[in-house]
């Protein structure tokens, strides 16, 4: 094509709005989609269909709760409804806390599940830092193995768990009941993806003021990663303080049993004792209630920074 006088002073024609229309564009793009009409009725709707699912879901917890202030009479009474005929009476909790070892068992159950939180977040925090900024052979494929674990159902790991913990002589011990809960795949995918959003930009200006590495991950990607940590911990820390089935199996000895084995000896030695199961359950979610207050606004926070919330 040839240039001419012409064509090297003519002014550039620009879309009519330029970066005003484009930022209003963005704008526009970025807000939020209403699930649900604008008028009342779709409102109203929203609005009642919520409180129905709350009221679904507090509901057995109401009945606990009133369930643990009743006489175990009263409890087991078939007809017995919310107010019981007996009156309410905190007798098992004094129960729970006199003749029993739940404290012990709650203890544990914290324990094991900080030991489990802690290792877990360093572990997943690591790999997923390798993958996400290391380059060495058979990368993807390692972590293509890692996210095919996920589809394995733990269940069938316990063997061969079982058979590996006999032979380090770590069966009835601490560690028998933590190391096996510390891989979590699932944790290792959500870290990496957070991480494959962090400018690299960083990092290199740190390593041209001669950070290493080690400095690098923990001076600049963790402190940006406060709130996907946060999240990740709760979950592994809700996950941990819940289990059943592994700490039921690898340990035998009651002064080791964490609280969801340690309620169910009871209830197999001393029978259906269904205001004390009650007041029970209901001390075992203190915890996790605690936990989520402390740390519910990192948690929603990690949501919206990570794009779950559907940004």
């Amino acid at each position: 094509m040839t240039m001419t006088a012409d064509t090297l002073n003519r002014p550039t024609v620009r879309p009519a709005g330029g970066a005003e229309e484009r930022t209003r564009v963005r704008r526009r793009s970025t807000k939020p989609q209403q699930v649900v009409g604008s008028g009342i009725g779709a409102k109203v709707g929203a609005g009642v269909a919520l409180i129905l699912m709350a009221v679904m879901w507090l509901a057995p917890i109401a009945w606990a709760l009133v369930t643990s202030f009743k006489t175990e009479p009263d409890a087991t009474s078939v007809g017995d409804g919310w107010i019981p005929e007996h009156g309410f009476t905190t007798a098992a909790y004094g129960k729970i806390f006199s003749h029993g070892t739940i404290p012990t068992w709650a203890l544990n159950s914290f324990f094991v599940a900080a030991m489990v939180t802690v290792l877990t977040v360093a572990v997943s925090a690591l790999a997923a830092y390798g993958f996400s900024r290391t380059l060495f052979r058979g990368r993807r494929l390692l972590f293509a193995a890692t996210i095919a674990s996920i589809m394995v159902p733990p269940q069938i790991l316990i063997v061969p768990l079982f058979r590996e913990m006999l032979s380090l002589n770590l069966v009835d011990t601490y560690a028998g009941m933590i190391l096996p809960q510390v891989v979590a795949p699932p944790m290792v995918y959500i870290l990496k993806r957070f991480f494959d959003a962090i400018p690299r930009e960083l990092e290199e200006a740190a390593r041209l003021d001669g950070a290493s590495n080690a400095r690098v991950f923990l001076s600049v990607v963790l402190p940006l990663s406060r709130p996907i940590l946060s999240a990740v911990a709760i979950f592994v820390f809700i996950g941990a303080w819940n289990n059943f089935l592994w700490p039921f199996i690898s340990t035998s000895d009651q002064s080791l049993m964490t609280l969801p084995v340690g309620l169910a000896t009871v209830k197999d030695s001393y029978g259906l004792q269904y205001a004390q199961l009650a007041a029970s359950g209901l001390l075992a979610s203190v915890p996790l209630i605690l936990v989520f207050m402390i740390f519910q606004r990192q948690m929603v926070k990690s949501v919206a920074t990570t794009g779950l919330g559907g940004q």
